[in-house]
């Protein structure tokens, strides 16, 4: 049985498409379909039920699913062992991330990663391009990302592995000269009547301030709905809304007023995602390591 043969299956079965399978391979679409019907006839068995708006798993493709992969992962391993001897990791590194990471810097973070890996390819992939955090987490489980940044109040998935890395208090932003401005221990009863102005449901940020206002009983009104932390403020300053927004970003601004809420658990968590039940590769592990590192200094 060979890899390629067991790559072309995982690649079908994680995209659901012959089309899509083929594009992530660098393949055109005939070379996967003919790939596959030669592992179905090595192996005696059907394992993809083929229909014209989707493809699925056999009973028999489920059950070689997790084996594959885990051919696949052994491989890799088998690689990046050798490759680390001679002198250094190879590979592409595909990372998810969130358009804000609060306290991380992802930019030096890739810097100094790729000064000590400089033959590790890195491809990112946002979270507005992805869905938000879950779209993240969903590309993480399906093998599409190595890993993520993402924000996932509650309870993890059982697809992923989740690893705390920060948690940022939410603060309320408004003008200077609004009323709430001069008000002293704040609680969410008390913006009941305000326009929000907030991310679309998937972000974590979004999920932190709907579990609090579910949990206090209070229901908000929502004005503007962005995907950027940082136009947050602008338009708070323009007295389009208020904000709740997370207080390791917020700059020093005299037109705005930045007040904690008393009575609710508004602290987003930003965590590292990986694939649960598969081993890392060595580049996910040394970028991972990097990151735990960075956040200790």
């Amino acid at each position: 049985m060979e890899l390629r043969k067991l790559e072309c299956f995982v690649a079908v079965a994680e995209e659901a498409s012959f089309t899509r399978a083929a594009t992530r391979l660098h393949l055109v679409q005939a070379t996967v379909s003919a790939t596959i019907a030669s592992l179905e006839r090595e192996l005696d068995a059907p394992l993809l039920l083929r229909t014209t708006r989707r493809v699925s798993l056999t009973d028999a493709g489920l059950a070689l699913l997790p084996k594959a992969r885990a051919a696949l992962d052994a491989a890799r391993d088998a690689r990046d062992t050798v490759h680390a001897v001679r002198g250094g990791l190879r590979g592409t590194l595909r990372i998810g991330t969130m358009s804000c990471l609060g306290l991380i810097d992802l930019p030096a973070l890739l810097g100094g990663f790729h000064r000590e890996h400089p033959r590790v390819s890195v491809q990112l992939a946002t979270a507005s391009s992805e869905g938000g955090s879950p779209g993240l987490v969903a590309e993480v489980a399906a093998g599409r990302l190595d890993l993520a940044f993402v924000s996932l109040p509650g309870h993890a998935p059982a697809t992923v592995r989740l690893r705390t890395l920060t948690a940022t208090p939410l603060d309320l932003v408004v003008p200077r000269d609004h009323p709430l401005a001069r008000r002293k221990d704040l609680t969410l009863a008390d913006l009941a009547d305000e326009p929000f102005i907030d991310f679309p449901p998937g972000y974590g940020n979004r999920a932190v301030t709907d579990r609090a206002f579910a949990a206090a009983g209070v229901r908000r009104q929502l004005a503007i709905e962005i995907t950027d932390l940082a136009a947050g403020t602008d338009f708070v300053r323009q007295r389009l809304g208020v904000a709740l927004l997370p207080r390791a970003i917020l700059p020093q601004d005299d037109d705005l007023a930045v007040l904690p809420i008393a009575d609710a658990d508004l602290d987003w968590p930003i965590s590292l995602a990986t694939p649960a039940g598969r081993t890392a590769g060595a580049a996910a592990k040394a970028f991972a390591d990097l990151v735990v590192q960075h956040l200790s200094e």
